[in-house]
């Protein structure tokens, strides 16, 4: 077999054997190896052949949209890059386990002086893999067991199955994800769940039952997503206790919704960002389609971050929502905001803010109008302890969160709904550390001191300890 001689490029962590001289292959005196070695990376070579060794249910018009770009390739540098882009594509697809590249010299009656052949050697997953996890919400933790059928039809089709156990909700549902050939951002799935949760600032109990059709695809610089949901609700009381309010709307209910999401995200990380920014937009729109629940729902997301001095890094961030009940019937329990929190405003109990029943059991029944605001100074521990490995998981946080939650008037116009937002403003500051759990949620623990506490609020005086995805 021959060999291509390429200088080692440090950047491209290609798997399989090394791209340089074999010792089996010295033939020649070394001082003759670097002319061959120069015109290699100099000249113009051809990809004559690509292939793939180790397919087996894997369609192999799939492949050919991934590996197209490496028959573009004009010298062997190019060759090396495209060949890993090509591999990384390969891997993103979650169908191949283990993905190698080999790279030789053309061989044959037709090879050309100049040709280079490629070869991709894959380990396909096994047709039916499990799994279990743990996971962490906002505030809440839950085991996940999974089962999934990778590559189901050839063409890159998952079907999974989940069942979640958490201290607040319990799941399990059946998905079917299809992307579309040579454009892996591009595609549907379709879900079919169940979902009981509780939700004891409310006494409440929600049980979805569901079924779900989504399409994914990109827009410039964005990520677009379409949704159609319909889902069986049926909610209880959670206590005995519960007031007069929650029990007025518990019973069944049908939604049918459209909805449409929008996100920009340049972050670096989405845990701790240093630098980068997100925006999310959603709206959704319920009651066209069917079902018993009249609406159209709004809400946002922004976040900046900026990197200082001594590794310190700068993050504001805002939320805000309007819902508006279409026709008479007043909006849901379940469709309403809700604010408070170690996830959005530090200081308050879980979201134990705005509008509550009336009496003694002060269940909070949610909000149709809110905003949240947060800025945060990251710096690192004191005295750098850990540098360079475990302590480096680990940040000081300085926090001022702000925001309101509450009903509006929607006779009274933009300016009175204004006037009321701002109106009654809770917040909050404090210090505390942040723990990075890898990219898959971060844990806090922070000193608190809440401000602006309204009649009714609940608030966490001192320390309060979060974990979640989410934060304010």
């Amino acid at each position: 077999m021959g060999t291509v001689h390429a200088r080692s490029l440090d950047p491209l962590p290609m798997r399989g054997p090394e791209l340089g001289l074999q010792a089996d292959d010295i033939d020649a005196p070394e001082i003759e190896q670097e002319p061959k070695q120069e015109v290699l990376e100099n000249k113009d070579v051809v990809v004559q052949r690509v292939h793939i060794d180790g397919l087996g249910r894997t369609k192999e018009d799939l492949l050919s949209y991934e590996i197209a770009g490496v028959f573009r390739a004009k010298n062997l540098v190019d060759v090396m890059k495209k060949s890993h882009e090509a591999r990384q594509k390969l891997l993103r697809l979650g169908i191949f386990r283990k993905v190698e590249v080999v790279i030789d010299t053309s061989r044959g009656e037709d090879a050309l002086p100049n040709g280079l052949d490629v070869t991709f050697e894959v380990t396909e997953l096994r047709r039916l893999t499990g799994s279990y996890n743990t996971m962490v919400g906002n505030n809440e933790g839950s085991m996940v067991l999974g089962l999934k059928l990778p590559n189901a039809l050839g063409r890159a089709e998952k079907m999974t199955f989940q069942f979640s156990y958490g201290t607040k909700e319990t799941s399990y549902g059946l998905s079917f994800f299809k992307p579309q050939p040579g454009q892996f951002e591009r595609n549907i799935s379709l879900n079919l769940y169940k979902v009981t949760g509780q939700f004891p600032w409310s006494s409440l109990r929600e049980t979805d039952r569901g079924v779900s059709a989504e399409m994914s695809f990109p827009v410039w610089k964005t990520s677009q997503t379409l949704k159609w949901e319909g889902v069986w609700r049926e909610l209880g009381c959670l206590a005995r206790t519960a007031s007069f309010a929650v029990r007025e709307e518990s019973g069944h209910s049908l939604k049918s919704s459209l909805s449409h999401a929008m996100v920009i995200d340049t972050r670096n990380s989405s845990i701790i960002p240093r630098r980068g920014g997100l925006l999310k937009i959603h709206q959704e729109l319920a009651g066209y389609t069917g079902g018993d629940a009249s609406f159209l729902k709004e809400d946002f997301e922004i976040q900046l971050n900026k990197t200082l001095f001594w590794d310190s890094v700068l993050s504001a961030s805002m939320w805000g929502g309007l819902l508006l009940p279409i026709g008479d019937k007043p909006t849901s329990i379940a469709d309403r905001f809700y604010l408070g929190g170690p996830t959005s405003i530090r200081g308050f109990s879980m979201y134990s803010m705005g509008p509550q029943s009336e009496g003694m059991a002060g269940d909070y029944l949610g909000g149709e109008a809110y905003w949240a605001g947060g800025l945060h100074l990251y710096t690192p521990l004191p005295f750098r302890p850990g540098r360079g490995g475990f302590g480096d998981l680990f940040r000081t946080h300085f926090f001022l969160n702000a925001g309101n939650l509450c009903n509006l008037n929607y006779g009274e116009g933009p300016k009175a709904h204004l006037k009321k937002l701002a109106e009654c403003i809770r917040w909050s500051y404090g210090l505390g550390i942040v723990l990075r759990l890898g990219n898959i949620a971060r844990l806090e623990l922070n000193y608190c001191i809440p401000m602006g506490v309204q009649n009714g609020d609940r608030i966490c005086d001192g320390v309060q300890f979060g974990a979640g995805i989410r934060f304010l």
